[in-house]
């Protein structure tokens, strides 16, 4: 048996979470009492959330890595996402993670996306310390809490090591935690003493050459690609010759211009670097995530990053609207195409496949919800493109076809429960549980495909009056459960182009409800509204009244329209039709018809009639 060596002067610890249990709010209260800000330095709350996106959702999507130091201790700490659609992050940074810091709401308790991130954790074998946070909200139910912890530890069949976790009591906003709930703490010491001592020191063979696995790449313009992972063996200097073993085997030399760590927010550059370092490596341009870097004398490739498969689909293609390029800068298909390239590079639950169609890409990825940040990211980016409703990746086996299913979570009034299952039952779900603890409140769990879950979440809201919380994850494939509508109602489309007016939409409320505004730039094909019945009808949202020596040209301005909600990217992509697109560009996000021309969609209607005779 080899001979293996710990570095005990740094710790690897990774935060796990649900969205808004406070994660990101502890990791501020932890820079702050290490020292790492000097007294009365103005610092923004929610420094980890370093993305737009993330400070305006108030998530982690992307993973991402700080330092603190505490009593000659370097604690790397990483930052994982806590939403299952990100999963591809989550999967990557606990491989550089010794041990888990699970933080749980002392109110609402572990929730789907908690379970998700502890169940890889727990799968990779990590240190799991416990946290139950902020234990001074007026429903805290932490002993509750507790309980329900130890539940989920054993339905995701922790062993009895895992089961006996360390236990902390926290305020994350305050920057206090507690061994026990009646102890008195004015400061994090309990959580950095319980990290030091319970999370174990990174271990290696001293004679195992130099070996780091890209877990993730950044980029910078004067070092150009930087990979980013953790050294399991070995120690490496700058100027070293190194060789990167890619995806089957196939190898590269490289030189590292550059080497660094990690020191606090920021990057520190150093000389060198050994086992259990998570290192910033610049040298290499042709890099991926799950590589190897190692010894160019003696390469050992370690065991690739590999994440669950992609269950969500997506069509992204170029604008090709009437007002295509008038407020994007990027609109070709080669810079879609290239931007695309660059996401699967930095994101491994990403996979991007060229389409039959021509200047049209199949993009996959872990949910519709990740799909949509991308989306976003690119439209801030100064692209212009069009996407297609978000499709379900199905597989087949024995000849029968299987379809992906989440595990989803429903918390209601008592009142919504009816409302609630039949939509569900309606969508192909089966509910499983149902917990009622006489509060008024219920807590239901259906198995629903994944595809019964696009666009039914604004649904939800309106049927629970916005009170209803809904979470899932994907539990595994199934067989397919047969087909349903997606949407009961039609579209209300623009005959023409030119500018919607007041008195032309005025008449058409009655039809259904209008996703546009007077004055709103309109042209044949774009989607104005939600038609009432199930069937299309096009409408000419540029009319205007005709004046007579009996009527004043003011008179249009008395016309009150019902207040129009404005479309999210989110709602805009649950709301379309497989016949329908999204037109995202910088500035405006607008629906339209795959097919532009009213006269050539009826042609194509009448063909699908014959043909179904």
């Amino acid at each position: 048996m080899r001979n293996t060596a710990s570095n005990d002067k740094l710790r690897n610890i990774a935060i796990i979470a649900h969205v808004d249990h406070g994660k990101t709010t502890l990791v501020d209260a932890m820079f702050r009492q290490s020292g790492l800000f000097r007294e009365g330095q103005d610092v923004d709350e929610r420094i980890m959330d370093s993305m737009d996106l993330e400070r305006e959702r108030g998530i982690t999507i992307s993973a991402k890595n700080c330092s603190v130091e505490y009593k000659g201790v370097k604690i790397n700490i990483i930052d994982t996402p806590g939403h299952a659609d990100f999963g591809g992050e989550v999967e990557r940074a606990l491989f550089m993670a010794d041990g888990a810091l699970l933080l749980v709401d002392a109110s609402e308790g572990p929730l789907p996306q908690t379970r998700f991130v502890l169940r890889k954790a727990l799968e990779a074998g990590l240190t799991v310390i416990v946290a139950i946070n902020k234990i001074d909200r007026k429903d805290a139910r932490p002993d509750e809490v507790l309980d329900e912890i130890y539940d989920l530890f054993i339905d995701l069949d922790a062993n009895e090591e895992q089961l006996d976790f360390p236990l902390l009591y926290v305020v994350g906003r305050d920057g206090v935690a507690r061994l026990k709930l009646d102890e008195q703490s004015e400061n994090l010491l309990p959580l950095f003493e319980l990290i030091v001592g319970e999370v174990p020191a990174p271990r290696y063979d001293p004679a195992a050459p130099f070996q780091m696995l890209v877990a993730d790449l950044g980029y910078n313009d004067y070092l150009g690609r930087l990979a980013i992972g953790k050294v399991i063996g070995g120690t490496a200097h700058s100027r070293d010759s190194l060789v990167c073993i890619g995806e089957g085997g196939a190898r590269s030399a490289l030189k590292i211009s550059s080497l660094q760590v990690y020191q606090g927010l920021k990057f520190s550059q150093v000389d060198s670097v050994g086992p259990g370092d998570i290192v910033v490596l610049a040298g290499i341009e042709d890099v991926r995530i799950g590589d190897t870097i190692s010894t160019a004398d003696n390469p050992r490739p370690l065991r690739r990053i590999t994440v669950e498969e992609p269950t969500v689909s997506m069509r992204f293609g170029i604008n090709t609207s009437p007002f295509s390029g008038q407020e994007g800068k990027l609109v070709q298909s080669n810079k879609i195409r290239e931007r695309l390239r660059r996401e699967t590079l930095q994101n491994v639950a990403i996979k991007v496949d060229e389409s039959a169609e021509s200047d049209t890409f199949i993009v996959k990825g872990r949910g519709e919800f990740q799909l949509a940040i991308l989306i976003e990211t690119m439209r801030r980016e100064g692209f212009e493109l069009s996407v297609g409703r978000p499709e379900v990746i199905l597989k087949k086996e024995n000849g029968k076809v299987l379809e992906p299913i989440e595990h989803f979570f429903v918390d209601c009034e008592e009142g919504f429960i009816g409302v609630v299952t039949e939509k569900l039952s309606v969508r192909k779900g089966k509910m499983i549980n149902m917990v009622n603890h006489g509060s008024g409140r219920v807590q239901l769990e259906f198995s629903v495909p994944s595809r019964s879950l696009i666009g039914y979440r604004d649904e939800f809201l309106t049927d629970t009056r916005g009170t209803g919380i809904m979470n899932s994850y994907i539990s595994g494939y199934e067989e397919y459960r047969g087909d349903f509508p997606s949407r009961f109602t039609g579209s209300i489309v623009a005959d023409r182009q030119g500018r919607a007016t007041p008195y032309a939409l005025y008449n058409l409320e009655p039809r259904g409800s209008l996703l546009i505004s007077p004055d709103t730039q309109v042209y044949e094909g774009m989607i104005i509204g939600e038609h009432n019945r199930e069937d299309d009808i096009n409408a000419n949202a540029t009319k205007e009244k005709k004046l007579s020596n009996m009527r004043a040209a003011n008179k249009d301005d008395a016309v009150i329209l019902a207040p129009v909600v404005p479309i999210t990217l989110e709602r805009a992509l649950f709301f379309i039709r497989d016949d329908e697109l999204v037109e995202v560009t910088p500035e405006s996000i607008r629906l339209r018809k795959k097919q532009l021309s009213a006269q050539k969609r009826n042609v194509i209607r009448s063909a699908k009639f014959k043909k179904s005779r």
